[in-house]
């Protein structure tokens, strides 16, 4: 398959829409037509059903949308890596951790500390990153290390390893009646009136519909809670990190979150895999 026309369908099977896909792609919307009617010519079968009000994937489509996301994850992580390594043995390298803004903060700055005091350790690049963005970092070959967050990220075809498991706190305005409470239960959080929940933007760039308000990072998500317009449910550990007009409370029947450490399964870096062990070792 060309890889051209496989990036052009993955995009129209994303938005379901040619001329959302066109304008994603930066192209017009007739090129992007043919390209996907010559792939499926290439393949023999039909991948997207196409009438004048909508369009909607196929079974077969569905396959090479999850695989042909696969193929071009895969190409963009051997480019990342291979000139990282170019850059390693010329001495300029070293690893990318991944890392979503305001998360295991206590724990990070505890990692880096440890794995600096090694002896022949490489540079750690931190990357912060947005919710759910660390595994797609990893499997483009955009990070070479990340931490993620069970049950919230997806670790599919990635190796981890469990660093700590904790429960989760309500962060709320220090004012707020809720706040008084010792512990609470989802149920209580559902619709607090003058708390709509956070929307957190899309790996697109777009925000879900809601009334909460559109959060970016982690400062400007306190920010908003002090100031009585949202509240958050995190891991227990944020309680490091939290300003005095805010306060946690914990919520009894929130699944807990186990913290990992995952890095490709591919992955042949001996920087990794010291990182690692000094992971595992704290």
């Amino acid at each position: 398959m060309d890889t051209r026309e496989l990036r052009y369908f993955v995009a129209v099977a994303d938005e379901l829409h040619f001329g959302r896909a066109a304008q994603r792609l930066g192209i017009a919307q007739p090129p992007l037509s043919r390209a996907v009617s010559q792939l499926e010519r290439r393949l023999g079968v039909v991948l997207l059903n196409r009438t004048s009000r909508a369009v909607t994937l196929t079974d077969a489509g569905a396959v090479l949308l999850h695989e042909g996301r696969m193929a071009l994850d895969a190409m963009e992580a051997a480019e990342q890596r291979t000139r990282r390594a170019a850059a390693a043995s010329a001495g300029d390298g070293g690893i990318v951790l991944a890392i979503k803004a305001g998360a295991s903060a206590e724990l990070l700055a505890k990692l880096l500390h440890a794995h600096a005091a090694e002896p022949g350790a490489v540079p750690v690049d931190v990357l912060l990153c947005g919710p759910a963005q660390q595994g797609p970092l990893l499997r483009t070959g955009s990070a070479d290390v990340a931490v993620l967050h069970l049950p919230f990220d997806d670790t599919t075809g990635l190796d981890t390893d469990e660093l700590v498991t904790e429960g989760q706190v309500v962060v709320l305005p220090s004012g707020h009646p809720l706040a008084a409470h010792r512990a609470l239960r989802l149920g209580d959080l559902a619709d607090v009136p003058g708390l709509p929940h956070p929307r957190w933007p899309r790996p697109d760039g777009s925000y879900p519909d809601g009334p909460g308000p559109e959060v970016r990072d982690h400062t400007q998500l306190l920010q908003l809670i002090s100031l009585g317009r949202t509240l958050f449910v995190a891991p227990d550990s944020v309680r490091a990190q939290l300003r005095d007009d805010v306060v946690a409370v914990p919520v009894v029947d929130a699944p807990l979150v186990t913290t990992v450490i995952a890095w490709p399964p591919h992955s042949r870096s001996l920087a990794v895999a010291a990182l690692v062990r000094t992971a595992l070792r704290l």
